[in-house]
């Protein structure tokens, strides 16, 4: 905790002796406040006359309204109680001063004595030196902030959640008076940035590969509400059913259509889990207890929405962020239907353009249905993750997403021109015209390639002088196994058993699972799969395991050390993989193991169920193959007793480069600092190589560098003869890997992993230039 928080934490409990200041009723407040809304006087008296009346009706001495404006300043507009010259005149930046840090971080401040605050700043000009007591609360619309609200008192005093509740909900009234114009201008808090002959270019994390260009659509324009104050609370309540009813009927529909063929598929399950997600009795009673405290059924639904984003700001688990933004949606869907826009929001729109590049700040899965799927081109978002529902969905519609692309909203304007890089998580702003058809050259290219690709797929990866590798694709979903037959590649050298764990609302039983494996089995059709176990923990949290908040979770209770303190959820999985071998080969793999004795009591976890198996007289795997995943660098010091015991060993690149170099890969300070392509690096690689060659133990590397054609070379030099990696890149690496001259490419890294250098990229270059690698 913080030094602020630790005061304003103290101040909050202040002894009893403090009093609350007493105030109104809430239903009169809110219908003076509408009173004031309906008249025709011009933003600023209306301001000033709301200010007056929270003061009167909440028993403060103070009330004030902060607007932000252009450049993140917050400007005092109206107050009741302080000096009047201070109006316009006093400024504070965000995050300066208790005003400032309300804003700054959308959170509620009620303190006993502000003045007492680490964050306290005075204004002389505002004569606020007389009073001590201060509650403040963010004045939100659409997620953002538009400004502040704040009563002071002179005595100290505690003010209770009912006065933080109501001070919340009077905001939004604020909120919806400040966008109706006349108060700032609206493209003031707008920033703008990007120039037509230099695009703004930003860069985010692949959720779903392609290229795409359009214009910018920008998702979730904010629902009208025409009141926010009740007059009749049944009649609200029937309201709200209504639409309730209304908005479950529509999603039962659009399940049915995405699943016109009954197969279902994970799209399928997460449109399903959304649709229970609408009906969670938690968040309905929540909206009913606002419609009881004055509000109509729009404004009830804002303020819980309101409320979801807040606890958004303070969630770090993946998981449940992904929960409470499905809310968000529901909450999104509910508007519509309330305001009777049947739903569709902007997807039905008949002046959306053509091509439409989809900008949120993140989308529920079946919001992505609602847009035209014939003119929907790609999507950038603020947040998202690619176990997001959305980004799920999106790949099972070939559609490109970007995600974590900071601050996209407020820097793009609707129908800017947009590019989507998919391919390389970037996303250009407004570029000019050479610069648009430049990139039009390269979808066209892009295009003309990936059709190469699929020519070329049956073609063998041998080098040019005979030397075969492998090259495998990695997968997580159901939905990735189309690709193994489209690109050709050898077979899955990587199936992560976790994401369809992760995108479940519950565990999944022995049955559930070997259903789940079973399907990649027939669709694999033949062709080589590695299961990897459960690889959780670290940035890959399950809804099921409450207790695994760590302070360094990448290095922490995680993958193995999991499955084995939690034996019957490992043995469980592996059963599961056993009925769904059904007499075919089996490939186990066990991840992140840092010590010899952890595999042998894994594979004895393994051992006991194929015992089982035949105990019970059922059909066991026709080959068992049992491997790890190399993440941990004290694991090449064992390999002498190791490979006595493994059949494969995979190399995980993206935690082994991680803990070899002591650098967070999810730290921005350290990112590009280390570099897989260092001699360091590709020694330890050659190490692990050798050592399973000399043992007769096959050897692969399944992570991202395995799939980036300069790497894949780098690896192939140095004893690599097995990859694996994302669909997209099985063909770049392909035509790699059968430019390369084998025996050239050896002696050259030979000579190289004695380097001082930070990094061999340059010359791997320069050799590829040389000796005509295509890259």
């Amino acid at each position: 905790m913080t030094a602020g928080e630790d005061v304003e934490q103290k101040d909050r409990i202040e002894s009893s002796d403090k009093a609350s200041p007493k105030w109104g009723g809430s239903r009169q407040l809110l219908r003076r406040l509408r009173d004031i809304m309906a008249t025709g006087e011009g933003a600023q008296e209306r301001l000033n006359r709301i200010v007056a009346i929270i003061a009167h009706e909440m028993n403060a001495a103070v009330c004030s309204i902060y607007i932000r404006r252009a450049g993140d300043v917050l400007e005092l507009f109206a107050t009741e109680g302080l000096k009047l010259d201070a109006v316009h005149r006093t400024r504070l930046r965000m995050g300066e001063g208790i005003v400032g840090d309300i804003a700054a971080y959308a959170r509620p401040f009620a303190l006993a004595d502000a003045q007492k605050h680490p964050n306290f700043a005075y204004r002389p000009e505002t004569g606020e030196e007389l009073f001590h007591s201060l509650l403040g609360v963010p004045i939100l619309r659409g997620g953002r902030v538009m400004g502040v609200l704040v009563i002071q008192n002179k005595e100290p005093c505690n003010y209770s959640d009912e006065q933080v509740e109501l001070m919340e909900t009077i905001g939004m009234v604020v909120a919806e008076l400040i966008a109706a114009g006349g108060v700032v201008r609206r493209r003031e808090q707008a920033p703008m940035d990007g120039l037509a002959l230099k695009p703004l270019r930003i860069d985010g994390v692949q959720l779903s590969s392609g290229l795409a260009m359009g214009r910018a659509v920008l998702h979730r324009p904010h629902v009208p509400i025409g009141k926010m104050v009740a007059e009749d609370e049944g009649k609200e309540i029937d309201r709200l059913e209504a639409a309730l009813s209304a908005m479950h009927s529509k999603l039962d529909h659009m399940v049915k259509t995405v699943d016109d063929d009954g197969d279902g598929g994970d799209h399928v399950d997460i449109l399903k889990t959304y649709r229970m997600i609408a009906e969670d009795r938690g968040w309905i009673k929540r909206i009913r207890e606002a419609i009881t405290s004055g509000l109509t059924a729009e404004a009830a639904v804002v303020r819980v929405q309101n409320e979801t984003r807040a606890r958004m700001a303070k969630v770090q688990d993946v998981y449940l962020r992904e929960r409470l933004l499905d809310l968000e949606d529901v909450a999104y869907r509910l508007l519509q239907h309330l305001t009777e826009s049947n739903g569709n929001g902007t997807a039905t729109q008949e002046d959306l353009p053509d091509e439409m590049i989809v900008i949120a700040r993140n989308m529920g899965p079946a919001e992505l249905l609602d847009y035209d799927r014939e003119r929907l081109k790609g999507v950038v978002l603020e947040e998202g993750s690619s176990t997001a529902h959305v980004a799920i969905v999106a790949r099972a519609l070939d559609i490109p997403v970007i995600g974590r692309v900071s601050r996209i909203l407020s820097r793009v304007e609707p129908f800017d021109r947009i590019i989507v890089d998919g391919n390389n998580a970037t996303c250009f702003v407004r570029p000019g015209e050479e610069f648009r058809r430049v990139f039009q050259t390269s979808m066209e290219l892009h295009a003309q390639q990936r059709a190469a690709y699929a020519r070329d797929k049956d073609l063998p990866a041998v080098t040019t002088d005979g030397v075969e590798i492998g090259v495998h694709m990695n997968a997580g979903l159901l939905i990735d196994l189309p690709h193994l037959h489209e690109t050709g590649a050898a077979g899955i050298g990587l199936y992560r058993t976790e994401v369809p764990f992760m995108v479940r609302s519950d565990y999944p039983g022995v049955d559930t699972q070997a259903d789940i494996y079973g399907k990649v089995y027939d669709q694999a059709d033949d062709k080589p799969v590695i299961f990897r176990t459960l690889d959780i923990g670290g940035d890959k949290v399950l809804p099921y395991f409450q207790d695994m908040a760590e302070e360094n979770p990448a290095m922490g209770w995680r993958a193995i050390r999991v499955a084995l303190d939690r034996p019957a959820m490992l043995r469980q999985q592996l059963r599961a993989m056993i009925l769904a071998a059904d007499g075919r080969p089996l490939n186990v793999m066990f991840p992140m193991i840092a010590d010899t004795s952890e595999f042998l009591k894994a594979r004895d976890a393994l051992n006991k169920e194929l015992a089982r198996a035949r105990a019970r007289n059922q059909v066991v795997p026709s080959e068992m193959r049992v491997g790890i995943m190399f993440e941990v660098p004290s694991l090449a010091f064992q390999l002498p007793s190791l490979l006595q015991h493994v059949d494969f060993v995979s190399i995980g690149s993206n935690d082994l480069l991680q803990f070899f170099f002591a650098s967070d890969r999810g730290n921005p300070r350290l990112d590009k600092r280390y570099d897989a392509m260092s001699p360091g690096f590709l020694t330890l690689i050659k190490h692990i190589a050798d050592q399973c060659h000399a043992a007769n133990v096959t050897v692969s590397v399944c992570g991202e560098i395995a799939g980036n054609p300069l790497c894949a070379m780098a690896l192939i030099g140095v004893g690599i003869r097995n990859l694996s990696m994302s669909p997209w890149s099985v063909g770049p690496v392909r035509s790699t890997v059968r430019s390369i001259q084998m025996a050239s490419l050896a002696d050259y890294m030979a000579s190289q992993l004695n380097s001082p250098d930070h990094s061999l990229r340059s010359q791997l270059l320069a050799y590829a230039k040389d000796h005509k690698v295509i890259l």
